[in-house]
């Protein structure tokens, strides 16, 4: 990452609504998952929506539920470099945020010559047939899609990262982990991996054990009374990392929602795998903080050393 890069990358991460009037404009290009239905929806009543949180003209702060028509929407840089970066925002599988931990980190990634491709995804609580498993099968047909467009689209299929904050770090450390596939192929692009080649995973809900887990996340994926085989399925801190890609972890010491020990723990199960892991532990920030909330706090360089972490992978080069 040269110079350039990396004064352009701090200037988006520390962008504040002070430093502009009105919010970015959405981008216009999006890709449908599924050729058709999503799969396993006979039983699926909910109206998807999206509710606006935000007062403030300078920023979005938007949250989408009852999502039945699972979709990518796409930033494309300037300058691409090659790279690409699936991202999966949180939201406690309640629901999945759309700006804080999508948009708005992809347009710190985009900055940087990477092409975004920000995810939303089914809930496990809409009636879907794969129950927990329905956002995952979304989350690896995305990245079979990446895959599977990357020449077509001018990126290396062989450099296709994944971000995932919060719940969606978990969803992402799962599409990370598990070897099996969660849906029968569809079509030609199922034929692609679904492994990313890096995974980047914001303050992850990662485990789903007492006492650590975020109850909320654990409730909305397993239910009120989960089994202990179901418990211990679904934490990423027990599954066998063994060969996987690197893994990059960033969390907060004062996180109140997930605690810190999510992360420790998950570093404890990678180094013990040896798959190649970084971990930045920050004094503050709490829960949630992706790019707009830090800006200006020590927890703001995270992208920074994230792709910094990334060119010493391979993932991306210099624009």
């Amino acid at each position: 990452m040269n110079r350039r890069t990396a004064l352009g990358l701090a200037a988006a991460a520390t962008m504040t609504p002070v430093s502009q009037a009105v919010a970015p404009p959405d981008p216009t290009e999006t890709i449908r998952l599924w050729p058709g239905a999503a799969p396993g929806g006979e039983r699926v009543s909910v109206t998807a929506k999206v509710t606006e949180r935000s007062t403030d003209p300078a920023f979005h702060d938007r949250f989408a539920q009852y999502t039945t028509d699972p979709i990518l929407t796409v930033l494309r840089p300037t300058r691409p470099n090659g790279a690409s970066l699936l991202l999966i925002p949180g939201g406690g599988y309640r629901w999945a945020v759309v700006d804080k931990e999508g948009m708005d980190c992809a347009r710190v990634f985009a900055a940087a010559g990477v092409t975004c491709f920000v995810l939303r995804y089914r809930l496990p609580g809409d009636g879907w047939a794969a129950g927990a498993d329905a956002p995952l099968q979304d989350a690896q047909r995305a990245l079979r899609l990446i895959r599977a467009r990357a020449a077509g689209d001018g990126l290396d299929p062989a450099r296709i990262g994944v971000l995932g904050a919060s719940a969606g770090g978990h969803l992402a450390g799962m599409l990370t982990a598990r070897t099996d596939a969660t849906y029968a192929p569809v079509d030609e692009a199922d034929a692609a991996s679904f492994r990313p080649d890096l995974s980047i995973l914001l303050y992850p809900v990662a485990t789903m054990a007492d006492p650590f887990v975020h109850a909320g996340s654990r409730r909305e994926l397993l239910g009120e009374a989960p089994t202990a085989e179901a418990i211990s399925r679904y934490s990423l801190e027990q599954m066998d990392w063994s060969g996987w890609p690197p893994v990059f972890l960033v969390h907060a010491i004062d996180d109140g929602a997930v605690p810190v020990e999510n992360s420790l723990q998950l570093l404890s199960a990678l180094r013990a795998a040896g798959v190649p892991a970084e971990a930045h532990l920050f004094q503050e920030g709490g829960h949630g903080f992706a790019i707009r909330l830090i800006a200006g706090r020590p927890a703001a360089v995270w992208p920074q050393l994230a792709l910094a972490w990334g060119a010493r992978h391979g993932w991306i080069t210099q624009v």
